[in-house]
């Protein structure tokens, strides 16, 4: 078995290809329709495999999707940072003890993170 898809180019992880994708998108002036994204990936995958990469990350909720022409238009539904905070989230809320997991979180940051926590948090009421 070679490393090539019918000559498009080597095989990737569905994770490294949608981070890809979701990077090409955020750095995009707008939104963009799967041959849109094709195009700017050099012609890399098939618009077939563009399209199930697409849907599949709206259905995960990292892509919103609105209707130009015959096809969708996608964009991220948040940035980088946004993104960052939801899989913290996502991990806080998988744990039972969300208390133990903030206190080792705090415990581990350095003293410049510490801080800026602290004023993001506002002032002590």
């Amino acid at each position: 078995m070679g490393a090539h898809t019918q000559g498009r180019g080597p095989r990737r992880a569905n994770g490294v290809r949608e981070a890809e994708i979701l990077g090409l998108l955020q750095r995009a002036e707008g939104a963009l329709t799967p041959g849109e994204v094709a195009e700017r990936l050099g012609g890399e995958l098939t618009y077939s495999t563009v399209v199930t990469i697409l849907t599949r990350m709206h259905t995960k909720d990292l892509l919103s999707r609105t209707p130009r022409g015959r096809a969708y238009a996608y964009a991220p539904v948040t940035d980088d940072a946004g993104f960052a905070a939801r899989r913290m989230r996502t991990v806080l809320e998988e744990r039972p003890d969300r208390k133990a997991v903030l206190a080792r979180f705090a415990d581990e940051l350095s003293d410049t993170d510490a801080e800026l926590l602290r004023q993001l948090l506002g002032p002590e009421q």
